[in-house]
């Protein structure tokens, strides 16, 4: 990538060393700008963001209105994908580590020469490499930098809480740190606190011995033992019931647990990252999120963007859905139109909500190309497929007329039914009959599939040719 793409921010009060650092980093091949303090430098940060990008911010300590550490506190709030470079006084030990620990990537001691400068920033550059991954999707200058951001991550053993919307893929960032650490040849265990009753979640997570309660037959592991050595991930931490979260903030601690019912402790060996797609600060307030738990878990926050800000992503994520559910072997495309109408999407289910629409796209191309009317979008309903793909098919339906307020039937429902009838049994074709798939992929909850298959049946239609599922 070349180096002019990047966008550094050199903060510095003397205005000698300030203009000196920026030709030397600008003459290297950077887009420098600079700010003379920190407050000055907050509404830059917020200016080349909006305009452009800022992948690096240099800062002194030392400066007058608003000092480093004051500056770093706010980029760590509001912006902590940015990674920050401290530049501290000759010998002061103090200064340095007191930067890291606020959360600085690294930190400079003054007098430092031109080269120990570009090494550092060449370190901590974004690696232009992220976005060949065949793992991941890294297109947006964003969703680059957290990924850069993620790869530093992962070599140190901070716990790392990630937050952003439910399905941006919080999970797939957890991964890939987990990947990129020392840990990655061991486990890397997953727990989604939401979908798990409370009742049964500490069981889950701390294991249990044989006769600890009703039905425990036998002693089982729980996710901490499981993820010994490697990475636990704590996804959606928020929805844990605050009982529990005094009982996971002493295993944090201690860096051991005691099974249900058992009376040895286990020591621990394990990286923790949490998500959420809460406010944390706020549940912390309102009396639902313990605020000691919190300072654990958030000790480098990671704030993940919805997909609608990561625009750049979209399509070489339906890309790569296409590749992960197209079931022939020629290659299936997505013409322009298609492109322009994923880019244009609010996508409140995110990354989710994109997989689902491909697949459903995957369904009705014709030809191994996906275009504009073959996304049957959920705010459109299940009647906004397009004519053409659908007005041809061969199965017979019974009639169903729909009755307007003169009397007459309407022609427009039945055919729109007809059509919804035939999404649902090419989609039931595709999947082997598999009716939780089918109604995952149709963007519908699997009561609402059984109700739309019993009337399909009332009016006639056969089932025997399909495969069953439930």
């Amino acid at each position: 990538m070349n180096k002019q793409a990047y966008s550094i921010l050199v903060v510095e009060d003397d205005q000698a060393l300030r203009v000196a650092l920026t030709e030397t980093l600008s003459l290297s091949g950077y887009h420098c700008t600079h700010a003379e303090n920190g407050k000055q430098a907050l509404v830059r940060i917020e200016d080349l963001l909006i305009k452009e990008s800022l992948d690096l911010v240099i800062t002194d300590n030392h400066m007058p209105v608003m000092d480093g550490e004051t500056l770093l506190r706010h980029i760590q709030k509001k912006h902590p994908e940015i990674p920050v470079i401290m530049a501290t006084a000759y010998g002061s030990i103090d200064g340095a580590v007191n930067a890291m620990q606020l959360g600085a990537v690294d930190y400079l001691q003054k007098p430092f020469d031109v080269k120990t400068l570009l090494e550092k920033v060449a370190e901590l550059l974004p690696d232009a490499s992220i976005s060949q991954c065949d793992d991941i999707v890294a297109q947006d200058p964003y969703t680059k930098r957290i990924f850069s951001l993620a790869k530093r991550l992962a070599k140190s053993e901070a716990t790392v809480m990630v937050l952003g919307e439910s399905g941006t893929g919080k999970e797939v960032l957890a991964n890939y740190i987990h990947q990129h650490s020392h840990r990655s040849d061991c486990p890397f265990v997953a727990i989604n606190c939401a979908a798990i009753p409370d009742n049964m979640l500490e069981s889950i997570l701390f294991g249990y011995e044989k006769g600890a309660f009703t039905g425990a037959y036998q002693a089982k592991s729980g996710k901490f033992e499981q993820a010994n050595g490697g990475t636990l991930l704590l996804d959606e931490i928020s929805e844990m019931d605050i009982s529990l979260q005094a009982k996971l903030l002493r295993v944090l601690q201690e860096k051991e647990v005691e099974r249900i019912g058992g009376k040895a402790l286990i020591p621990l060996d394990v990286r923790v990252i949490a998500t959420s797609n809460r406010d944390l600060e706020q549940e912390v307030s309102q009396g639902r999120f313990r605020e000691d738990l919190y300072y654990r878990l958030n000790v480098f926050p990671i704030k993940w963007r919805p997909l609608r800000e990561r625009v750049l992503d979209i399509v070489p994520l339906a890309n790569l859905f296409i590749k992960k559910h197209q079931s022939g072997t020629a290659p299936i495309t997505l013409d322009e139109s298609a492109k322009a109408f994923l880019a244009k999407q609010a996508w409140p289910g995110n990354v989710r909500e994109l997989e689902n629409l491909i697949q459903r796209a995957i369904i009705l191309q014709q030809g191994n190309r996906i275009c504009r009317e073959d996304f049957v979008y959920e705010a459109d309903g299940l009647g906004a497929a397009s004519e053409s793909k659908l007005s041809d098919m061969d199965v017979a339906y019974p009639h169903e007329p729909v009755h307007g307020e003169d009397g007459r039937s309407s022609v427009l429902n039945s055919d729109l039914k007809k059509r919804e009838y035939q999404l649902i049994i090419d989609t039931l074709r595709s999947v082997s009959g598999h009716r939780n798939k089918t109604a995952e992929i149709l963007g519908i909850s699997p009561r609402t599939l059984r109700y739309k298959i019993a009337k399909m049946r009332e009016n006639g239609f056969s089932f025997e040719t399909l495969v069953e599922a439930s």
